[in-house]
């Protein structure tokens, strides 16, 4: 008889995976992106709002939550125009899906980020953003997806 025993898998676990729904802001031929406050991971680097899927919501149920949490405005979630799975250096994972969004209504209230700011779609590539909207970053100024 042979005896049996447990071997101990040597590939460690994978990152978590986080699943995040993101909102393309469009006005004309603006959009509207976020700086990362000095105090979070990533600081200070550019991103465009939005948060984590939380079980059971749908994506574009997240984000009308998220855009009201994080900006204090009403969206209506347009179309979902990419997604991105992309794994950071430091071990962490996302899955990101990115909704266009052209109609908002009240005031934005900046609840979370250090700065806003409008800008052009083909400025986008002037503005340092996280590392997994860089691919996203190079169509949207060069006028693709939307």
């Amino acid at each position: 008889m042979e005896e049996s025993r447990s071997i101990p898998n040597p590939k460690p676990a994978g990152p978590a995976l986080r699943f995040v729904a993101a909102a393309l802001i469009v006005r004309d031929d603006e959009i509207l992106i976020c700086q990362r406050r000095p105090d979070q991971p990533m600081a200070l680097l550019w991103e465009f709002p939005g948060g984590k899927i939380e079980p059971g919501e749908s994506p574009e149920q997240a984000l009308v939550r998220e855009l009201e949490e994080e900006l204090g405005l009403q969206a209506v979630i347009g179309r979902r125009i990419t997604r991105i799975r992309h794994n950071y250096r430091h071990g962490g994972a996302v899955d990101l899906q990115f909704f266009v969004v052209h109609e908002i209504s009240g005031e934005i209230q900046n609840r979370i980020f250090h700065q806003y700011r409008w800008v052009k779609l083909h400025d986008l590539p002037r503005y340092d953003f996280l590392a997994a909207d860089r691919g996203l970053i190079r169509d949207l100024a060069a006028g693709k997806l939307l």
